[in-house]
């Protein structure tokens, strides 16, 4: 009877068997259930990933991550696969940060690929924390992309040594020399980038996108006209494209006007968000560019480390401002790679010099004008020839400056800056006539009442004995600031040169000046007025100044109360009666 216990019923065994296939029957339908739900999921997924609407695809994988984590916690590996599409489709969406951070906590999982360091390497390289991506990017097993990635890395923190080390190791892979050429575009080397554009592009029919980089390195190389043929390539068949269509503004914008490259810009507003996150920030950056700089203090400064230009167009719009200390911040520890970061330097550097009166700045800026007028890419163009011209300039080897200029002056005959630039070098080169010539073809007021202006065209006409003209461009700006300097110029060089009459008024209208602003009787210029007068007697008895002359003399002598001017007079007034001559 015990033993009948253990006996199984020939009808409980049917049923067992029957359970049995059930649950076998059961769990094969899940399986299918599920293998039918992944496929569903990454049907959904793609569809969201070729129309580049990242937001969607996040929130389809966020939801899915979330149930899973709920049901099925245990399925490490779909959890992890799910979490990787995630932190690609955030990268992808130009969201780094949140692709950071899913990839710093996939990496808490002991079951998480190696790969992932390589993936959060790229993620801190986009945020600009570079030293972070190559830290995480040597963790991660020996591989293509960690080449790549470490290459691009030496490039930003210019370790030189690691560069030419990863740069050996490119292979002859169209992923390499993508990466090589968008090196050699970073560096400003955009012909070599073009001829391996080129090369692949030859390989690769198909890969349209190869047109827009060789846009973008022929509009770096001004050729604006063949740089919008290319980029049309690309834009027939994807017309949406907000990098393409930004670039489309920018060429507009330097073959036309900023109203073309804006008009450029509105076929964006009709796109999603997500289309136009990962182009956001530099079409930001352009409408400002485009704008004259409007509104650049509330955006460019929260740009200068995610796009490069920002910073450079920032130091510009300091500089129109007048705000060289800015300018100078932004300018000082940039290491120079293209013609235009060069001269930008070199003009902050040279203004800076100028208003702090340091040699060294100075210096530092004519380097960095001689850079680019010796460089094979400008050696022979209107601008390396004007950054040589002002690398001369700076030290003062004016004959050298006379040479550039003249070779270029034909393109230049009615610009005022380049009139001013010549005139001065004239005038150090004693070329007064010419000085003077070139100084009064000037109309502008915003050059003609600058402070070096009014001296340069007072001591040219000076020199060319045309001092009454020298004191009435100081009577026309003499409310510009440091005028005073104007007088002491025209005193002094008049006084040299014997134009005695206007020495003494310049001398007689410093007293004055001095005195007023002061509202004090300290300053006295008695001695050089009264000098200057006698020279007016002087010019007067060897006939070269008229009797009318002579007599203004005596007025200024006559206001001066000093005894230095009544003794003048005096003496004066008894050579007077010797020879007839009445006042």
């Amino acid at each position: 009877m015990l033993l009948s216990r253990f006996r199984r019923n020939k009808k409980s065994e049917e049923d067992n068997n029957k359970n049995n296939n059930n649950k076998k029957e059961t769990s094969k339908n899940r399986q299918e259930s599920e293998d039918e739900t992944k496929e569903g999921l990454f049907k959904k997924l793609n569809k969201f990933l070729e129309k580049r609407d990242y937001m969607g695809a996040i929130s389809l994988l966020e939801h899915k991550i979330k149930k899973n984590e709920k049901i099925n916690s245990k399925n490490n590996e779909e959890l992890m696969n799910l979490k990787l599409w995630l932190g690609y489709c955030h990268f992808h969406a130009a969201n780094y940060r949140n692709a950071k951070n899913i990839y710093e906590q996939m990496l808490g999982d002991k079951h998480c690929p190696n790969e992932v360091y390589l993936y959060l390497g790229c993620s801190f390289f986009f945020l600009g924390l570079y030293e972070n991506a190559k830290k995480v990017a040597e963790k991660a097993s020996k591989c293509p992309l960690q080449t790549r990635l470490l290459f691009h890395v030496a490039h930003k923190i210019n370790d030189k040594k690691s560069l030419v080390s990863h740069h050996g190791q490119l292979k002859d892979t169209t992923e390499d020399q993508l990466c090589l050429a968008s090196v050699h575009y970073l560096r400003s080397h955009y012909q070599q980038a073009i001829d391996i554009y080129k090369k692949v592009l030859a390989k690769n029919k198909n890969f349209l996108a190869i047109n827009v980089y060789m846009a973008l390195c022929y509009y770096k190389l001004d050729y604006y006209d063949i740089s919008m043929e290319m980029l049309q390539i690309y834009l027939d068949k994807f017309s949406d494209s907000p990098i393409a269509v930004n670039l489309k503004a920018c060429n507009q914008y330097r073959l036309y006007n900023s109203k073309a490259a804006e008009n450029e810009l509105k076929a964006l507003k009709s796109m999603s968000t997500s289309e136009l996150n990962f182009a956001k920030d530099i079409i930001l950056h352009n409408t400002v560019v485009f704008r004259n700089g409007d509104g650049a203090l509330q955006l460019l400064p929260t740009l200068v480390d995610i796009v490069p230009e920002a910073r450079l167009n920032l130091a510009i719009y300091h500089l129109k401002k007048n705000d060289t200390d800015a300018a100078f911040v932004l300018m000082k520890n940039i290491e120079p790679q293209s013609t235009y970061e060069y001269l930008l330097k070199a003009i902050t550097f040279c203004i800076k010099g100028i208003e702090e009166n340091s040699q060294d700045l100075l210096n530092a800026a004519a380097g960095f004008f001689k850079i680019v007028g010796e460089s094979p890419a400008e050696c022979d163009t209107i601008i390396g020839r004007q950054s040589m011209a002002s690398a001369h300039f700076l030290r003062k080897q004016f004959d050298e400056v006379l040479v550039y200029l003249d070779s270029i002056r034909t393109f230049f005959s009615n610009d005022e800056i380049f009139n001013f630039n010549y005139g001065q070098t004239q005038l150090m080169l004693d070329n007064f006539v010419e000085a003077e010539k070139i100084l009064k073809q000037i109309n502008g007021h915003q050059t003609t009442s600058t402070l070096i202006y009014c001296l340069c065209l007072a001591r040219a006409q000076i020199a060319n004995g045309n001092g009454k003209e020298a004191w009435g461009v100081y009577q026309k700006e003499k409310h510009i600031p440091n005028s005073q300097m104007i007088l002491r110029l025209i005193a002094n060089d008049c006084y040299r040169l014997e134009d005695y009459l206007i020495a003494a008024k310049a001398f007689d209208e410093m007293e004055k000046r001095e005195n007023r602003i002061n509202n004090q009787q300290n300053y006295n210029y008695s001695k050089p007025k009264c000098a200057a007068c006698i020279g007016v007697v002087k010019m007067f008895t060897a006939d070269k100044c008229s009797l009318d002359e002579l007599r203004e003399a005596m007025r200024i002598l006559e206001r001066d109360k000093s005894s230095e001017a009544r003794e003048a007079i005096k003496t004066i007034n008894k050579w007077a009666m010797e020879v007839n001559v009445y006042f």
